[in-house]
């Protein structure tokens, strides 16, 4: 049983590619790092998709190895995240200098096998997502319906 535990455990090419992707680099004279994530997204459109694509990949490594529903179902909300956030012209570029997916996934993966966190189902996560994606969708309709009856009223 050791061994399965041991052969599931992120190998240096997964913390490698997780250091590519995210941590890779540092700004000069500050402790600042950025990787290969941060450069792609710099790129509009293209470089978020390719970085979503590459943390995808990081994903499948993960899988493959048995992570857990229920860390996995965090990692894809970390990648969602960083994907849609850091696609955010501007905002996204900072935010993608200091919120690291791949690196947080990479750490998800290892507490679930050396420390048995993030065990169990990933049903609570999805449901706190989809809750949270159905109270956004609710906020978007009433601004858009203010909105709407804000035009309206000024035009008529």
């Amino acid at each position: 049983m050791a061994n399965d535990k041991e052969s599931a455990l992120p190998d240096s090419g997964m913390s490698r590619f997780a250091d590519l992707l995210d941590t890779r680099f540092r700004i000069p004279g500050t402790k600042i790092t950025f990787g290969l994530d941060f450069i792609l997204g710099l790129i509009p459109g293209a470089g978020d998709m390719v970085g979503f694509a590459l943390s995808s990949a990081l994903l499948l490594m993960m899988v493959t190895r048995g992570a857990s529903g229920r860390a996995l179902a965090i990692m894809i909300l970390n990648i969602l995240l960083d994907t849609t956030l850091g696609s955010i012209p501007l905002f996204g570029n900072v935010f993608d200098l200091f919120f690291k997916a791949n690196k947080r996934n990479l750490d998800l993966f290892q507490d679930h096998f050396e420390e048995g966190k993030h065990q169990g189902s990933a049903w609570p996560v999805i449901l706190g997502v989809m809750a949270t994606l159905l109270i956004l969708l609710v906020f978007i309709g009433w601004l858009i319906f203010v909105f709407l009856r804000f035009l309206f009223s000024a035009l008529f």
